[in-house]
């Protein structure tokens, strides 16, 4: 019965480095280095027709591309819709995806956002995975945090273990009260480090917008990939953690 999991978030830029050079493939080959069972995505391209036909080899749906071989099961959930495609959320994992469902938590037309919620079977029991990617605005960010912790309190038992994790946009760093007094959620790099993780701008972080919030376990470990070659892909860090269940 296992007793650690490793997982990472990272918002993806949909492929692009800030130079707008196309690094999806540079993105897959270090997130598969990183080893992690579990990863959540945000800003990944669902499907987008002038990309496809500008860039040379497209992969089409970029979850399944970075799932191919490694995750056997992933789940997106499409956000913003448009007319050359779409794009959203996603969760690869290397267990059994038992149930997944993506809730609307836009508060404009202009953000569309999303909860991916998706449930696995881990250890001896449901874990559940919430990849999110909230709004610019503070009030729209407090209006969201509401609705996820509406949907944990209403769909997880309160003895099961969640992960929640994404950009959560924080960089007032208000939402982790909510999170922890509400849902007895711990975020894993102030758990283990004492600090949020400085995780954008990639190529000199200065703001902690990206996040892993976690219930059910202890964290192990936290890192903040911040060093090249991850500053040049995507305009945010990705962050790691292995976590041990309690």
């Amino acid at each position: 019965m296992k007793s650690e999991l490793k997982i990472l978030s990272y918002n993806i830029h949909k492929g692009f480095a800030l130079s707008r050079r196309f690094v999806l493939d540079s993105m897959r080959t270090m997130i598969r280095r990183t080893e992690a069972e579990i990863v959540f995505l945000q800003e990944v391209q669902g499907d987008h027709n002038g990309h496809a036909k500008r860039i040379e080899n497209w992969p089409g749906a970029q979850f399944e591309y970075l799932a191919d071989e490694v995750w056997p099961h992933f789940a997106y959930g499409k956000n913003a819709v448009y007319d050359a495609g779409h794009h959203g959320n996603s969760i690869l994992s290397k267990y059994p995806i038992l149930s997944f469902e993506n809730i609307d938590i836009s508060n404009n037309r202009f953000e569309r956002r999303g909860i991916l919620h998706a449930t696995i079977e881990w250890s001896d029991g449901p874990l559940h995975l919430l990849c999110v990617h909230l709004d610019l605005t503070a009030h729209g960010r407090r209006q969201q945090v509401s609705r996820i912790a509406e949907r944990i309190r209403s769909h997880i038992k309160e003895g099961e273990r969640v992960i929640l994790a994404g950009d959560f946009n924080d960089w007032r760093k208000q939402v982790t009260p909510v999170f922890r007094e509400q849902l007895g959620l711990k975020e894993v790099f102030l758990e283990k480090h004492g600090h949020y993780a400085k995780s954008f701008p990639a190529l000199f972080p200065l703001l902690t917008l990206d996040r892993v919030y976690t219930r059910g376990f202890e964290t192990k470990e936290a890192h903040c990939h911040s060093d090249p070659p991850w500053s040049n892909l995507s305009d945010h860090c990705a962050i790691d953690t292995t976590l041990r269940k309690i």
